[in-house]
């Protein structure tokens, strides 16, 4: 009875241990410090009549010597929406070697609904988007303005690609389709093509039959997302009145969404748009 007893006494002193412990003070987290993953830009725009905002990732080597980079514009590249994603692709490849080195310049459009869109015609999209339109001024901002800037303030190449999904690819799609020249490389991913009632990929055809010859790479991809999206018309035109020296890239990924595509989409078109040289002899 007596051990017995004292088993009673042990247990009950156990059970009480991790209370007793709980009340411990935690251990301290120390020498806390920001983490910088690039630069954040003002730049007055005329065109736009606003000060506009530029965010910047400069590869690891940019520091070292005097090597220039190709640049990737990335629509919709406010730190809270698509810097942090497709600059950490670009941080992770210098890791694990699977595309080129590039510079990122995050352009961040304080009105997406009227800087990536032209007029429309739809009473839908009027309703939806009161602001939309502002797509050519837009354009003009990034040509005469933004990528002088760039050019004047970092070691660029004379190469460059732009990224973007749904409304920005609306954009993309409409700016290689009426000013192919402005860029050597167009990602278009999941673009909103549904805008005015699919009026750019109707118009598709006549737009690609008058642009001039010129090296280029439109990289298009789609999810499962029903023919209400025209990507499979636009990809179709392009096929039939595909330009002399523009490659095609056309990726639709049937298994994702509108929601899931841009991160396997993007991965996928930078490996191809910004491949790693061959290894010399």
């Amino acid at each position: 009875m007596q051990r017995l007893a004292s088993l009673l006494v042990l247990a009950l002193a156990l059970c009480g241990l991790p209370a007793a412990a709980s009340t411990l003070a935690p251990p301290l987290l120390l020498d806390e410090k920001p983490i910088v993953i690039g630069q954040s830009y003002s730049l007055p725009s005329t065109v736009l009549k606003a000060s506009m905002r530029i965010n910047v990732w400069l590869p690891p080597g940019y520091k070292e010597g005097a090597k220039r980079y190709p640049v990737l514009y990335l629509l919709d590249g406010a730190e809270d929406e698509d810097f942090h994603h497709i600059s950490g692709l670009a941080q992770v490849s210098q890791l694990n070697g699977q595309f080129g080195e590039m510079i990122v310049v995050g352009i961040v459009d304080p009105d997406r609904k009227r800087d990536l869109t032209f007029p429309s015609t739809d009473p839908r999209d009027l309703k939806d988007a009161p602001t939309s339109g502002g797509s050519a001024a837009f354009r003009r901002y990034i040509e005469t303005e933004l990528q002088p800037a760039i050019d004047a303030r970092f070691r660029t190449s004379g190469r460059r690609v732009i990224i973007g999904e749904s409304l920005a690819g609306l954009f993309i799609v409409e700016t290689f389709l009426k000013q192919p020249q402005l860029f050597d490389g167009y990602i278009a991913i999941s673009p909103s093509l549904w805008w005015d009632n699919g009026s750019l990929a109707k118009a598709a055809p006549d737009l690609l039959a008058a642009q001039p010859p010129g090296t280029r790479t439109l990289y298009l991809s789609i999810g499962n997302e029903g023919p209400a999206m025209r990507v499979d018309d636009l990809a179709a035109a392009v096929r039939a009145k595909q330009p002399a020296g523009l490659t095609f890239i056309f990726a639709p990924l049937r298994e994702e969404t509108h929601a899931t595509i841009y991160h396997p989409a993007a991965l996928d078109a930078l490996r191809k748009l910004f491949p790693l040289k061959p290894a010399g002899p």
